[in-house]
C-alpha cells in the first residue's frame, strides 16, 4: 500500500512537471542584448572650393545595443558605439590627407519597431526600424595637443533579426546618424559646418533574456 502511495506522488509529479514545461519555454523574451562590429561612412564636415572637403576617414565601429521590450512589437534601445579614425582633408587629385588622429563615440537611445516574424521566409525573419537621439563625441589629436567635441545627433535605421533559438540569434543593421561637427569646440577655428550623414553597417549577435 505504502509502494503504491509513493508510485501514485512520483507520477503526479512528473505530468505536473511535463503540463508546465510548454509554459516556461514559451516565457517571452523581454531583454535583448546585441554586441556587434561594423563599418562607419563618415560624412563631410564641411564643403570647400573646387572638391576640398573635411572629414573622418571611414573605419570600423565596434559597440552594444540593450533593446527592453513596451510591447509586443515596441522595444526600447540604447546604443554605445566606439570608432578610432582620422581627421582628414580632401583635395582633389591627391585625395585625403590625414590631419589629426579622431576618437568617436557613439552614444544615443530611441525606440525600436519590429514587424511580425516572417516565418515563411524562414525561421524567425523579423524585420525592424528604429529612431533616436543622442551624441557623438569627437576626441581629436595631434601631437601633444588633444580637443575634445561633443555635438547632438538623431539617427535612424532598420535591419533584419534572424532569430537562431528563443535566445539567440543573428542582427544585419544599417544606421545613419545625423549631426554637425562643431569645429570651434574641437580645433579654435570657427568654421561653419554642415549637416553630415554617418552611416554605419552592423552585424551583431542577439542574447535575449
Amino acid at each position: 500500500m505504502k509502494t503504491r502511495h509513493v508510485s501514485f506522488g512520483a507520477t503526479a509529479a512528473l505530468a505536473a512537471f511535463l503540463a508546465a514545461t510548454p509554459v516556461l519555454a514559451q516565457k517571452p523574451v523581454v531583454a535583448r542584448v546585441t554586441p556587434y562590429v561594423g563599418y562607419l561612412a563618415f560624412g563631410d564636415y564641411v564643403s570647400g572650393p573646387i572638391g576640398t572637403r573635411i572629414s573622418n576617414e571611414n573605419a570600423a565601429v565596434y559597440g552594444v545595443q540593450l533593446g527592453l521590450d513596451l510591447g509586443r512589437n515596441v522595444a526600447l534601445v540604447g546604443n554605445l558605439g566606439y570608432s578610432d579614425s582620422n581627421l582628414q582633408v580632401g583635395i582633389p587629385v591627391i585625395g585625403g590627407l590625414n590631419v589629426a588622429g579622431s576618437k568617436v563615440l557613439l552614444y544615443d537611445g530611441g525606440l525600436q519597431f519590429r514587424l511580425p516574424a516572417l516565418t515563411s521566409l524562414g525561421s524567425g525573419l523579423t524585420p525592424f526600424v528604429e529612431a533616436g537621439a543622442g551624441a557623438i563625441r569627437y576626441e581629436v589629436r595631434t601631437g601633444p595637443l588633444t580637443a575634445n567635441a561633443t555635438n547632438f545627433a538623431v539617427n535612424f535605421g532598420g535591419g533584419l533579426d534572424v532569430q537562431l533559438n528563443r535566445n539567440l540569434g543573428l542582427r544585419l543593421q544599417a544606421k545613419d546618424y545625423v549631426g554637425k561637427f562643431d569645429f570651434q569646440e574641437a580645433t579654435a577655428f570657427n568654421l561653419k559646418g554642415r549637416t553630415a550623414h554617418n552611416v554605419s553597417l552592423n552585424v551583431g549577435l542577439t542574447l535575449g533574456f
